[in-house]
């Protein structure tokens, strides 16, 4: 077993030999696979779709494995919360080093963060990053993401599970974001309600039907909703139209009270992200990427080192975000 795992694909096997000799994990894959593994420092989410060294792909028979050195940890905590303790993911959190947080898709504890962590303790003061379970896209109607507490061998539909890493005082995380969309020029969006669908909306003050409006205008919705949070762009991707009950669902809750325009289009996905990649001499010790960046950029089969991990159905930087990439990077005081 090497010293420090490379992030890429491993098997079943190979994944629960590193848990057995005491590595610190973060695993995405399979359903199947993960509940295959012995208890250990881990932790888990489903997703059949990666960002690997040798290109973008899709698995069920391989393990996503993410290793954090240990060399430069000084303690390890996992626990589960539900939607009456995730508030205090950050109150917990070490004073220096991070947490990896994952939450199932399209559930109540995912909604309440989203809505409330920017309001968290200590929220932006302490690093938490992580990402949101997904499943296969044909499988929808057939299965649930789960998310993986590794220290009891446990998986749960509903809630959530963070690691929190307390690092060496020689040691500090950052995190850092990449999302190359922009708020465009058009129509001003207001919802009345927080959630994550949506039947009526606000276009320019003037109450509508968002179905409707989607494909009146035959709006693309490969852009999102974005969002500007005094200066930061929060995207709100859309996940489908529903014509014959004229509603709207999303991959994140729009909210009450905040304006929303559509993102102007992206010509070149690849290049762009390309171009928005900052240089890290590959000491990147985690990062996740959206699904909808995976499918509109066409990544199958396409590399983009040195951010390798899971393809989520959200990503969490601080707080939810969608269409963005995001990554963890542990240096040196």
């Amino acid at each position: 077993m090497p010293d420090l795992l490379q992030p890429q694909l491993y098997s079943v096997e190979d994944t629960a030999n590193a848990i057995s000799s005491g590595k610190i994990l973060f695993l995405g894959g399979d359903e199947e696979l993960l509940q295959q593994l012995p208890k250990g420092y881990w932790i888990g989410a489903t997703s059949p779709y990666f960002m690997a060294p040798d290109g973008g792909q899709t698995s069920k028979d391989r393990i996503f494995v993410h290793e954090i050195a240990a060399d430069a940890i000084e303690k390890v905590e996992i626990k589960f919360h539900n939607t009456n303790t995730i508030h205090n993911i950050t109150k917990e959190a070490p004073e220096n080093g991070f947490s990896v947080l994952l939450l199932p898709a399209l559930t109540d504890i995912l909604l309440q963060y989203a809505q409330d962590a920017p309001d968290y303790e200590d929220m932006f003061i302490k690093p938490v990053i992580g990402w949101v379970a997904g499943i296969h896209l044909d499988d929808m109607e057939t299965a649930s993401p789960k998310v993986f507490n590794g220290g009891i061998g446990e998986a749960a539909p509903d809630q959530a599970v963070v690691m929190h890493v307390t690092l060496k005082d020689d040691k500090m995380a950052t995190i850092g974001i990449i999302n190359i969309q922009e708020q465009g020029d058009g129509d001003t969006f207001m919802f009345p309600q927080t959630g994550f669908s949506a039947e009526t909306v606000l276009v320019n003050g003037i109450e509508q039907n968002f179905a409707d409006y989607l494909l009146d205008k035959q709006i693309n919705i490969q852009q999102p909703l974005v969002a500007d949070y005094s200066g930061a762009s929060i995207n709100v991707s859309f996940q489908g139209i529903d014509q014959e009950n004229k509603t709207v669902s999303f991959y994140a809750p729009v909210f009450n009270g905040i304006e929303y325009k559509l993102a102007k289009p992206v010509d070149d996905y690849m290049k762009k992200f390309s171009e928005a990649l900052p240089d890290l001499n590959n000491n990147v010790a985690f990062s996740c990427n959206c699904i909808l960046n995976y499918l509109y950029s066409d990544l199958e089969g396409k590399k983009m080192a040195p951010m390798f991990g899971p393809i989520t159905f959200g990503e969490i930087a601080y707080q939810l975000l969608n269409q963005t990439l995001v990554y963890l990077v542990i240096e040196d005081y």
